[in-house]
C-alpha cells in the first residue's frame, strides 16, 4: 500500500506597515482555531512582526501594537522627520512592545514551526531570509521593517547593513516555492487585483542611495519582482497550490493610517477572512496547479 506523504505547507506574509492590521485579523482568527499547519512562515516587514505573535501564540498581539503603540507620536513622527529623525522609529516601537507584550518565545520554540525573516542586502540589493531566533530577534524585526528614509538607522546582522525586506521581495512567494513548499497560504496587505507600477523619478533614487548602488538599482526595479510574485501566485505550476488572503476593496488602511475605526475595521475584516479559510482544505498530490481566493 502506497503511503501519500503531504508536501510542505508555506505561510507568506506581506508587510505594509499598519497595512499589517489585516493579516493581524487573519491570524487571530488561525489561533481562535487552533489552525498552524503550517511547516515553515516567510515574513516580510511587519508580516515578520504579525508571523512571531502567531506562531508564539500571543493573541491580539499584533492587533495591540498596530492600534496602541504604533500610534504613538513615538513611533510615527512627521514633525521629527522634518528636523532629520525618523519618520517611523522602528527601535523604539519593538522595544517598547517586547518589554510590555512580551512573546512567547518558548512555545514558538516548541511549535517547531520556523520563521524566516526577509531583509535587503545593504551591498548587494539582495533578499535574505533569515531564521528567527531568540538571539537575533531583536535586530532582525528592526533590520526587516527598516524602511528607507523612513528609518535613517541601517541595522545589522553580522556586521552587514540590512534595510527593508520589501525593496527585495515584498511577498516572498517564489522563495518559498523555491524551498520546497507546494501549498502556499499568502497573506497579501492591498486587494486583489493591485500591481505596482515602476518607480518615478530613478535619478532621484539614485541620487539618495548614491553610497549603495546595487540597493538603489533594488529600489527601482521593486515594482518587477512585485508584480512577477502576483503573477506566480495567479498562475502557480502544475504542482503547486496557492491559497491568497487578501483584504477587499472596501479596505481602507493604509501604510501611515492611524485613524482607529479605520483600523478596527481593516482588523475584524482579517478576522472573517481568517476565519473563512480554516475550512478550506489545501489539494495535495500532484497537478494541482490552483489559485483559491479569499477575500
Amino acid at each position: 500500500m502506497n503511503t501519500i506523504q503531504a508536501t510542505p505547507h508555506a505561510l507568506v506574509v506581506e508587510g505594509g506597515a499598519m497595512r499589517g492590521i489585516f493579516a493581524s485579523g487573519v491570524l487571530d482568527a488561525f489561533l481562535e482555531n487552533s489552525y498552524l499547519p503550517f511547516d515553515f512562515a516567510i515574513g516580510v516587514s511587519a508580516g515578520a512582526t504579525n508571523l512571531i505573535g502567531y506562531l508564539s501564540g500571543n493573541y491580539g498581539r499584533s492587533h495591540k501594537i498596530i492600534t496602541q503603540y504604533s500610534r504613538d507620536p513615538h513611533f510615527i513622527n512627521f514633525s521629527r522627520f522634518t528636523h532629520g529623525g525618523h519618520l517611523t522609529d522602528i527601535d523604539w516601537l519593538w522595544r517598547t512592545t517586547a518589554r510590555y507584550l512580551p512573546l512567547n518565545l518558548l512555545k514558538y520554540e516548541q511549535r517547531q514551526i520556523p520563521l524566516y525573516a526577509t531583509t535587503t542586502n545593504l551591498e548587494t540589493g539582495k533578499a535574505e531570509y533569515i531564521k528567527v531566533t531568540r538571539n537575533n530577534i531583536m535586530p532582525l524585526m528592526e533590520a526587516t521593517c527598516a524602511l528607507p528614509i523612513a528609518y535613517r538607522h541601517n541595522p545589522t546582522i553580522q556586521g552587514v547593513a540590512m534595510s527593508d525586506g520589501g525593496i527585495a521581495d515584498s511577498i516572498p512567494v517564489l522563495e518559498a516555492y523555491r524551498r520546497g513548499a507546494r501549498n502556499i497560504t499568502v497573506i497579501l496587505s492591498k486587494p486583489l487585483g493591485f500591481h505596482k507600477s515602476d518607480t518615478k523619478l530613478p535619478w532621484l533614487i539614485k541620487s539618495m542611495f548614491h553610497d549603495h548602488p546595487a540597493f538603489a538599482d533594488a529600489v527601482m526595479t521593486r515594482a518587477n519582482r512585485y508584480n512577477d510574485a502576483l503573477d506566480f501566485i495567479n498562475n502557480p505550476p502544475s504542482d503547486c497550490t496557492i491559497t491568497v488572503i487578501a483584504p477587499n476593496e472596501q479596505f481602507q488602511v493604509g501604510r501611515l493610517t492611524r485613524n482607529l475605526n479605520k483600523l478596527e475595521q481593516g482588523y475584524l475584516q482579517g478576522k472573517q477572512a481568517g476565519h473563512r479559510i480554516c475550512g478550506i482544505i489545501p489539494c495535495e498530490g500532484e497537478n494541482c496547479g490552483s489559485t483559491s481566493l479569499v477575500a
